[in-house]
């Protein structure tokens, strides 16, 4: 049985395929002249769906973000085509990101929190020798505790997310949806969500892990260097 190929991260193409033409589409082509509201809001739609939906079959891989993502698409695409309430859409809208900041708090019950599963693993960090060096400091249960805090702040920048969404989606999308003003807005929605709430989310997540490799290097003494996972083969 062939193995499914390694996935290689393409944050151009994901920004193109999932922003830049669904929203070039839906504020460009969603004319009665063009695609109209429903054909542009169908084409657009299209491209982030097909793309994930490739990137799920072609690697094999369960991915809980992806396939919310393909949720949000099709939630979206529901909501313009059967002309549901807007409000519909910026409950929506927050509801994803809130969805995954409950997971993160609830994954605080579990014998791993999300922040541990996610960074804390032995494909980003040198794990065993992480704990090897907290075991001879004692300091295991500091440790765990500064993980902890780590995981509610992941989950507060979720918690930012949605209410941003949730804001920005109320502020923008007012037109009755089925209506080419609606696919316009709903692409001015796709390409202000990049810089006001995921940027940010980005900068938020990349403070956590900074607070965690911090946290590590106060508690053991290591060097980034030496807690990078397949460090000590260099």
């Amino acid at each position: 049985m062939n193995s499914a190929p390694t996935h290689k991260p393409r944050p151009m193409i994901d920004l193109l395929v999932s922003i830049v033409i669904p929203a070039f589409v839906l504020m460009k082509l969603s004319g009665e002249d063009d695609l109209g509201a429903s054909g542009g809001l169908i084409v657009a739609l299209s491209f982030p769906l097909g793309w994930g939906l490739f990137e799920l079959i072609k690697y094999r891989k369960f991915n809980f973000i992806a396939l919310l993502g393909l949720a949000n698409v099709l939630l979206t695409g529901g909501i313009g085509l059967l002309e549901l309430d807007t409000k519909w859409l910026a409950i929506k809208e927050a509801a994803i990101p809130a969805a995954i900041g409950i997971a993160v708090l609830v994954s605080t019950f579990t014998s791993s929190p999300l922040v541990k599963a996610l960074l804390f693993n032995p494909t980003v960090m040198d794990v065993e020798k992480i704990n090897q060096r907290l075991q001879m400091r004692n300091s295991m249960e500091a440790f765990e505790s500064r993980l902890m805090k780590a995981t509610y702040l992941v989950a507060g920048s979720f918690a930012f997310s949605a209410t941003m969404n949730f804001i920005l989606a109320k502020w923008i999308v007012t037109s009755p949806a089925g209506t080419p003003e609606f696919n316009e807005q709903l692409g001015q929605l796709t390409l202000y969500s990049y810089p006001m709430i995921a940027l940010p989310s980005t900068i938020m997540m990349m403070g956590v892990f900074y607070y965690l490799w911090r946290t590590i290097h106060d508690l053991t003494g290591l060097k980034l260097e030496e807690v990078l996972a397949n460090s000590s083969s260099k």
